[in-house]
């Protein structure tokens, strides 16, 4: 309910615990203070894990919205834009969201090591979603099979959006329309470690260490 709640101050507030806190000032008998630290951490867990719950709270949303949101006959690039649209609200959170969902928790955040696999997770879910809905009568197989190539295409625009939001859907038609390039989109990844940096630069010069 409260990860609900503190999805629409992502926009002003971020994938943040101070999000989190203020979300129970939206409950139906809101409390007139924000959470606690101590009872976020109780909730959603210490640390950054409780940025990462918000994170995955709000693709998982976002997943939601893909499948409620889509009309009869949508094609595949389509959908995809619609996923990606989605994105704008938050877009300028979005780097410190992947640096979160590709770290762990188990190491001091200047230590941590970039894991892709959340990221590609990520990716691979919203690829299952827009072939069901591109073709959810199954008589074009051919998406089904080619779900790891829709998945690698949706990563790379979704990172070019990160860069160049207003290009990114020409970006996406460019690729789908020749789907063997694909292979190439997935260097754009390079991105995906500059971003990663980006953001845990700011997170951590936040904290008041020097990086």
């Amino acid at each position: 309910k409260l990860l609900r709640l503190a999805l629409p101050l992502i926009k002003t507030h971020g994938f943040t615990r101070e999000a989190l806190s203020l979300s129970v000032l939206s409950l139906p008998t809101p409390l007139t203070h924000p959470l606690p630290d101590a009872s976020v951490t109780a909730l959603f867990g210490p640390g950054d894990d409780a940025c990462r719950a918000l994170v995955h709270a709000w693709l998982d949303d976002a997943r939601r919205r893909m499948k409620e949101e889509a009309v009869e006959k949508m094609g595949m690039g389509d959908v995809l834009k619609a996923r990606l649209k989605s994105n704008e609200p938050v877009l300028e959170h979005l780097p410190e969201a992947f640096a979160l969902l590709a770290s762990s928790s188990s190491l001091p955040l200047p230590l941590l090591p970039v894991d892709p696999a959340p990221i590609i997770k990520h990716a691979a879910q919203v690829s299952n979603q827009a072939c069901w809905i591109a073709h959810s009568d199954a008589r074009e197989l051919s998406w089904y099979t080619r779900r790891t190539s829709i998945s690698a295409i949706y990563l790379a625009a979704e990172l070019h959006q990160l860069t160049s939001p207003k290009t990114a859907p020409a970006f996406l038609d460019s690729l789908l329309e020749n789907a063997e390039h694909a292979g190439k989109a997935v260097d754009e990844t390079a991105l995906f470690a500059s971003y990663i940096w980006k953001s845990w630069r700011g997170i951590v010069r936040s904290s008041g260490v020097l990086v």
